[in-house]
């Protein structure tokens, strides 16, 4: 976590992923303690970089918060650090491009959101549409709700069908918006228009 990152991008796959038997989860930042994300809701994190175990999954939010981060030394190195031991490697949104700064989707497909794809290509990286890539260990969320399919597909290779879909019925992930628009193939021309034109710099 860090600040200004997009609440949802992180309690989405924590909600699933905390619910795995016999998981533990760690909110890992500079130091414990209060982080303000977007929005200014404040979320703890428990551990720090220095103090944080080894992972088996590190997930990486978005936000707005991502910009200000991509030359930040210490959380390149721990990315870096955590691609040579966790088993997976994900991010949700716009995390993708802190993952990719770090040099670990080099070659790669991935995805991240629809805004941010053509920024996300200037790594080196092989931009996928889907909501969710997986490619070697590293699996990679479109926009903020799609942290939730993925931590969904990785509770399935990690602890089975059945506990995948355990933890959907009791999220009761059953999702019914009132408007196709869930994506930029979707959403009515003008709303894409209107987004691209108030799109911020992602790199």
């Amino acid at each position: 976590m860090y600040p200004r990152h997009t609440p949802l991008d992180l309690i989405g796959p924590w909600e699933v992923l905390a619910r795995i038997p016999d998981a533990q989860t760690h909110l890992i930042w500079t130091r414990p303690g209060p982080v303000q994300a977007q929005g200014g809701i404040e979320i703890s994190a428990t551990v720090s970089f220095a103090e944080a175990p080894l992972l088996d999954v590190l997930v990486v939010p978005g936000g707005p918060g991502q910009l200000s981060l991509m030359k930040h030394t210490l959380l390149m190195e721990y990315i870096r650090s955590c691609a040579q031991t966790a088993q997976w490697i994900c991010s949700v949104c716009t995390g993708a491009l802190l993952l990719a700064q770090a040099g670990v989707l080099k070659g790669r497909r991935a995805t991240t959101h629809w805004l941010a794809r053509d920024a996300l290509r200037t790594f080196g990286v092989e931009v996928g549409e889907e909501r969710v890539v997986f490619d070697g260990k590293f699996a990679t969320a479109a926009g903020v709700s799609a942290g939730v399919d993925l931590a969904l597909e990785l509770t399935r290779r990690l602890a089975g069908d059945d506990t995948a879909r355990e933890i959907q019925l009791q999220i009761e992930y059953d999702p019914a918006p009132p408007f196709d628009s869930g994506s930029p193939a979707k959403a009515p021309a003008e709303v894409v228009a209107r987004l691209r034109q108030r799109a911020r710099r992602y790199r």
